[in-house]
């Protein structure tokens, strides 16, 4: 081995405890980042979901009569 790879080897070895932790923390922020991405998606995919379906109900219509509103202004007028 060269003496570039002897020392890379060591400093490695020195910094393991280290290494081995960045990559757990980086492991760890990348699931929770596609976990969270995920569940926006599914989310996201529910609601399209719901909407659509509701969009094809019929809706209620409410008829107001004014015949006595109109009655009433009517009499005010006379």
């Amino acid at each position: 081995m060269s003496q570039k790879k002897v020392d890379d080897y060591k400093e490695q070895k020195a910094n393991r405890k280290q290494i081995m932790r960045k990559e757990r923390i980086k492991t760890l922020v990348r699931r929770c980042v596609v976990g969270v991405l995920a569940l926006a998606l599914v989310g996201w995919i529910g609601f399209s979901v719901i909407d659509s379906h509701a969009r094809n109900q019929p809706r209620a219509v409410a008829e107001v009569d004014f015949d006595g509103i109109t009655d009433y202004l009517n009499t005010l007028q006379e």
